[in-house]
């Protein structure tokens, strides 16, 4: 019997492990295009403040890139060491994109990273253009095989499971590639990291703005920061927009638990600001509403119902008892003692086996449960209310609301050239750097949490998906892995500030270069 403490300690390592890593990855990401931009307005103008920007802030993207891979290979190894079941069961699938990345997207980023830092003296302005942009694709593509991977566990179609080898077996590549769902996703966290870049960029040319230093590095990095982080931010609504459209299509639990939804409302629903929910009781204590605002949201209509978690309990009722007669099928198949009956048993009930091996933490007997075990296991086969309503509360809150409006504030303050006299403006920027990092963070949480307890959508159970490891072990590994990862954030933190402190190394303008023997520039 494996343990419940050693499973959600576990869950915990990973989930960990995986906020600590997603602190340096969107930044990474946001500035690898960043870069792309600024040497492109060298390449074009030939001036070399450009040039200077890119050296300038391709050494923050050195710093996150370095500790990025260090926290993420990490992660790798946990899927071996913690969740070994989950590596056998869904490997056939799950395994393929993960080699893709490593095989053409990191090898891709880690070799032209290189070049980059050491090509300046040995490109030409438009060859070493190559190589950023070579770099910033590398990067991209290395979170495209990643979030594929990530949207198959919410997704997962295009596979099978086999009885014989006991685990899900690819049946459609291409589909898996551009599963909707994974497209979605894989665009939408993108733009979570141009929007962390560009508001690091925006809030740290504040910083030099405050200071009276760099002026004309920090007007161009600012005028390029705000543009580009405007441009993000709109992508990210509509690519939002659309990943909820997915969500509501196959993820019917976590829309209704990221929105308090208990109840099924009357069409068009009506969306909750604020709540405060009884996770026992599966009702809302209190909220404020705005009316049809959640049905035009989930549906893009006005007479189509979304589900609440009441109606979605009482349907896994039936899938729940599916999936016990799928899993005593399976078992007698394993065992050499099915018949026909038995097999034709297990094929009218595949698609509801995930919710026969729930069954296995509510049931004496999971081949013929009670039916309070039944409406236990359905209960329990349904997401927490109260993160994933925070979570998604604080990320559309934060960058949705709250960085739209610095970021479009700033953009009309430069535009009327206003922005570098308006000190306490620049003040309010600089500590807006957090904020797409807390909205990327409580974005991830809403992702995984919201499909909890699965930890691939109705087909395989988190706890069914651990190692058999002792609690001790994964309790001291978890401290260790949080201790050095605190070290790794401090030192990624002291050499970014160390480096924002130092300031970008500017090219000399020769029109002020004091010529030998004459005492006054030109």
């Amino acid at each position: 019997m494996i343990s419940e403490t050693m499973v959600e300690l576990s869950r915990w390592q990973f989930a960990a492990t995986s906020l600590y890593h997603f602190l340096f990855v969107p930044l990474t990401l946001g500035l690898s295009w960043l870069l792309v931009v600024m040497e492109i307005c060298y390449v074009r103008s030939g001036n070399a403040v450009y040039r200077d920007m890119v050296k300038f802030w391709g050494k923050i993207f050195g710093i996150n890139f370095a500790l990025g891979v260090a926290t993420g290979i990490t992660l790798e190894f946990e899927f071996g060491t913690n969740w070994s079941n989950y590596s056998h069961y869904v490997g056939d699938i799950f395994g393929a994109p993960l080699a893709f990345e490593g095989l053409m997207a990191f090898f891709l980023e880690s070799t032209f990273i290189g070049l980059f830092f050491t090509g300046w003296n040995r490109f030409s302005k438009k060859g070493h253009l190559v190589v950023t942009i070579l770099t910033a694709l590398g990067s991209n593509l290395s979170a495209m095989w990643i979030l594929i991977a990530n949207a198959w566990m919410q997704y997962p179609e295009f596979s099978q499971f086999s009885p014989e080898h006991m685990r899900m077996e690819m049946t459609d590549w291409w589909g898996l590639v551009f599963s909707p769902v994974a497209q979605v996703k894989f665009i939408h966290t993108l733009c979570a990291g141009y929007c962390v870049g560009g508001m690091f960029v925006i809030g740290v040319s504040a910083w030099y703005m405050l200071k009276n230093r760099c002026i004309d590095f920090a007007k161009r990095s600012m005028t390029i920061g705000i543009t580009f982080t405007l441009c993000a931010l709109g992508a990210g609504g509509l690519t939002g927009d659309k990943a909820g459209l997915e969500i509501t299509a196959h993820q019917p639990a976590k829309l209704a638990a990221m929105e308090a939804e208990y109840e099924t409302q009357k069409a068009p629903a009506s969306w909750a600001v604020v709540a405060i929910p009884d996770e026992e009781k599966m009702e809302r204590r209190f909220s404020i509403d705005v009316p049809w605002l959640f049905g035009l949201l989930a549906t893009h209509s006005i007479d189509k119902q979304v589900p609440g978690l009441l109606e979605i309990v009482q349907k896994n009722e039936q899938r729940v008892k599916n999936g016990a007669v799928a899993l005593a099928a399976l078992n007698k198949i394993r065992n050499g003692s099915a018949d026909e009956t038995d097999r034709a048993a297990f094929e009218d009930n595949r698609k509801d086996l995930g919710y026969g091996m729930l069954l296995k933490r509510y049931a004496q007997n999971p081949e013929q449960p009670t039916e309070s075990e039944v409406k236990a296991a359905a209960r329990g086969s349904v997401p927490s209310v109260w993160i994933s309503f925070y979570s998604f509360r604080t990320m559309i809150g934060l960058m949705g609301l709250i960085g739209l409006l610095a970021a479009g504030a700033a953009f009309f303050l430069w535009y009327t050239k206003d922005l570098i006299k308006r000190t306490w403006y620049l003040k309010i920027l600089v500590p807006a750097i957090a904020l797409p990092y807390i909205a990327s963070e409580a974005g991830w949480l809403l992702a995984e949490v919201g499909r909890q307890p699965w930890a691939i959508q109705d087909i395989l159970p988190t706890f069914e998906a651990t190692s058999t490891l002792s609690t001790s072990d994964v309790a001291l590994s978890l401290g260790l892995f949080v201790a050095i990862y605190t070290v790794l954030l401090v030192i990624m933190v002291y050499l970014m500030v160390r480096t924002v402190k130092k300031g970008p190394e500017l090219t000399p303008d020769p029109r002020k270069i004091i010529r030998a023997g004459e005492t006054n520039a030109i």
